[in-house]
């Protein structure tokens, strides 16, 4: 998890893994340079056993605080979790079983969005589209529902740092392109934040970016 101002959200994006039924993880956050009461949050948590705390003296941006984040871990599985969102509490235990069962590289899985109790229908009618159709228009997957093996992220290079932002995005569509199978779990196991988030706040920048990756350019 890379964190950028989120004091607002991120105590309880922080709880949402620690309250995971799957106990067997290392939880590492990288603080990309926030001016606001998140080292202070970050503090109350700096003795517990699961949580790793890096630093960045300045923003780097998502697409590096992931990688430094990546090269650090030793587990089989990386999950991702958004500093402003929220895991289920099975969520870690449903996606390692469904990989280890399946022998699945990579999966997502579904979200709430906004409301704990209403799941909105969008998400479940683009799972149903064949990935490698929609793949070509916009992103079909929620990043911080990802899990996949560390050794396929390290094949494929890391995410690609030139993309600033729809860096998951251009994960994707290599995975994609490069015939790896992302399996899609119809299972809701993560409440997605769509207020103040970055896809909001940085829209012209993320289109920008997504339109790099349709075209296939460096930005």
């Amino acid at each position: 998890m890379s964190i950028y101002n989120n004091s607002d959200t991120l105590d309880v994006a922080i709880q949402s893994i620690l309250n995971q039924t799957y106990k067997d993880f290392e939880f590492l956050i990288i603080d990309d340079g926030s001016t606001d009461d998140t080292q202070n949050i970050l503090d109350k948590y700096s003795n517990n056993e699961k949580i790793i705390i890096y630093s960045n003296k300045k923003n780097i941006g998502l697409t590096k605080s992931l990688n430094i984040l990546i090269k650090k871990t030793k587990g089989q599985y990386i999950a991702r979790q958004d500093a402003d969102d929220e895991s289920l509490p099975e969520r870690l235990d449903y996606q390692v079983n469904y990989m280890k069962k399946n022998h699945s590289k990579v999966s997502t899985t579904m979200a709430f969005k906004d409301v704990r109790k209403f799941l909105n229908i969008t998400p479940k009618l683009r799972f149903l589209i064949p990935v490698s159709l929609q793949i070509k228009i916009n992103n079909p997957f929620i990043h911080g529902t990802l899990m996949i093996k560390k050794d396929l992220l390290e094949d494929i290079g890391l995410y690609d740092e030139q993309f600033f932002y729809s860096q998951d995005y251009k994960l994707f569509y290599d995975l994609i392109n490069n015939k790896y199978k992302i399996a899609k779990l119809f299972k809701p196991l993560y409440i997605l934040n769509t207020k103040n988030n970055i896809s909001s706040l940085k829209s012209d920048e993320q289109q920008y970016f997504a339109n790099c990756v349709r075209k296939g350019i460096n930005p």
